[in-house]
């Protein structure tokens, strides 16, 4: 028997993390996934599914993700059902073993000392690559002026 399923697609709201009567905790939120073909109106629909992740990864999605975050859910599909008013309610939800963070989030979500030391060690890499940018661009520029030898594709013949 196999069930797994993989999801790319966007958090609707905040995770809300909880804790079960023993301690462990259990963290939820709602992905927005597109559909891979799209409508009669040439739009793509979006299924909006439920993921639950347990324990240090509940800890880790409840600090790390927000709104909007782009996320892939690698898990296991499972029914939850219940009765209300002599109606049973079926609610498919994913149960995630993991979950990868596949965008950068906002300075938000840390505290501002680690937002200005992020920013802070950013700049410097920003100015760090750029200059490293610049004096790649001087060796190509000088080596292309070493072998300048004014090539003309025109000038030979082609048979095709």
């Amino acid at each position: 028997m196999l069930n797994r399923i993989v999801l790319i697609g966007r958090l609707t709201r905040d995770p809300e993390l909880r804790y079960t009567s023993n301690g462990t905790p259990v963290c939820n939120f709602t992905l927005a996934v597109e559909r891979n073909y799209t409508n009669r109106d040439g739009d793509r629909d979006v299924d909006f599914i439920n993921i639950v992740t347990w324990r240090g990864l509940a800890e880790n999605c409840a600090r790390h993700l927000g709104k909007g975050r782009l996320v892939g859910v690698d898990g296991s599909l499972q029914i939850r059902k219940s009765e209300n008013n002599n109606r049973t309610y079926i609610n498919p939800e994913v149960n995630a073993d993991n979950v990868r963070f596949l965008d950068f989030g906002n300075s938000n979500s840390r505290s501002n000392n680690q937002g200005q030391a992020q920013n802070s060690q950013n700049n410097k890499n920003q100015q760090q690559k750029s200059s490293a940018q610049q004096n790649k661009k001087q060796e190509q520029d000088d080596f292309d002026a070493q072998f300048d030898d004014n090539f003309d594709a025109d000038d030979f013949d082609v048979p095709f």
